[in-house]
């Protein structure tokens, strides 16, 4: 399926980084080292240390409920999780394209969980992925999938790559490096006439992560991406992140790397708010996560949710979240005149109703919005990952 279907469909597949790339200074929390973690053999010589200590947690955890476990580690009390390896933290710059669509790395699947309630429309699934440390990232980056089968526009060729938005930390839901995390919605065709789903137009990619078992091998490209890498330059730093549906994934990477990880060297004083939109309370996605965050740290973290289904704007239409957006308006300009990054990930149909209802609000503050999105995207403020 290309990436154009993937959109269609309301898939998970990052098609396109749309924004300014840029490179990534690690200093108030970071180790002041020149270590570039960018090729295989480069990665492979780095870290071939410390690993023992997670081995014995690591190899009783793989192949079980392991999603609720993970998350139940840090609901059973506010203090921070260690992590490890720590010289996950080393690289100056984020591990890149370290496994190309030709050479993929065989991954194996940990868990698959369905993550929205019954009166969710579709169903959106968290994946658990073991690449045993050989495949590392950083938050905000996507890996590739390659999909099992033929490409059936080219028999005999393998299917092309889609690229899905990581939701886990580096250190990943175990917190000992080896594992990523996917949040993907599967992508169903009903037929416009009938009514009907048709399995032939069914997203490829989306329903082979859904339909995975423990220990299934998965083909995986990457890391690859910087636009919506974390800046951690400024531990006081605001982050504006702004989601629909399976757009909250690069999010909850940085809320539990901001607020769950006992990271050294780290420590985040600023403020990250959250603003989702979904279509009922059925289809929010780590809620218990975010809502917890929220209890711990109401003075670092704010959640805003827009239930299109069954909240109402100011107008009496459905709650988008550009309307939630226009409602803090004014704090979110002057987060922004202050240096906040906003971030911007789901599907590519949000931004068109974020940039006018953002275009409508500066005009009425006698602003001009092409002028301030020019200075945004200049100062490196402005980050968009739609698909």
């Amino acid at each position: 399926m290309s990436h154009s279907a993937v959109s269609q469909q309301a898939a998970t597949a990052v098609s396109v980084s749309v924004g300014n790339e840029r490179s990534l200074r690690r200093s108030v929390f970071k180790h002041n080292n020149s270590i570039s973690f960018n090729t295989k053999s480069s990665w492979s010589s780095s870290l071939a240390l410390n690993q023992k200590t997670t081995t014995t947690i690591r190899d009783a955890r793989r192949y079980t409920s392991t999603t609720t476990l993970c998350m139940s580690v840090q609901q059973a009390s506010s203090s921070k999780v260690s992590v490890s390896p720590i010289e996950l933290e080393d690289p100056s710059d984020p591990p890149l394209n370290l496994y190309k669509p030709k050479d993929s790395y065989t991954a194996k699947i940990v868990s698959v969980e369905r993550v929205v309630g019954p009166k969710a429309p579709g169903e959106t699934c968290h994946i658990v992925i073991d690449h045993d440390g050989n495949l590392p990232y950083w938050e905000g980056q996507s890996y590739g999938v390659i999909p099992p089968g033929e490409n059936p526009k080219k028999p005999g060729a393998p299917h092309n790559v889609r690229l899905y938005s990581i939701a886990s930390t580096r250190y990943g839901d175990f917190f000992d490096g080896k594992t990523a995390s996917l949040c993907v919605r599967r992508a169903v065709y009903y037929d416009p006439e009938t009514g009907k789903e048709d399995p032939s137009k069914n997203g490829v990619c989306s329903n082979f992560l859904c339909d995975s078992k423990p220990g299934d091998n998965i083909q995986i490209t990457g890391p690859s991406g910087k636009v919506m890498l974390l800046p951690e330059n400024d531990p006081n730093a605001t982050h504006i992140m702004i989601a629909t549906g399976t757009g909250v994934a690069p999010y909850r990477g940085y809320l539990r790397r901001l607020f769950m990880e006992d990271v050294p060297n780290y420590g985040f004083k600023g403020l990250a708010w959250l603003f989702l939109g979904v279509a009922n309370t059925d289809s929010l996605l780590y809620d218990d996560e975010f809502s917890k965050y929220l209890k711990d740290h109401p003075d670092n973290f704010r959640f805003d949710k827009a239930l299109s289904r069954e909240e109402k704007n100011k107008k009496g239409g459905k709650m988008y979240v550009q309307d939630k957006i226009e409602e803090y308006s004014d704090e979110i300009f002057k987060l922004l005149d202050n240096g906040a990054h906003i971030y911007f990930c789901g599907l590519k149909g949000m931004m068109p109703g974020i940039q006018d209802t953002l275009k409508r609000v500066a005009e009425e503050r006698g602003e001009s919005w092409d002028a301030k999105l020019s200075q945004l995207r200049k100062n490196k403020q402005w980050h968009v990952e739609v698909y």
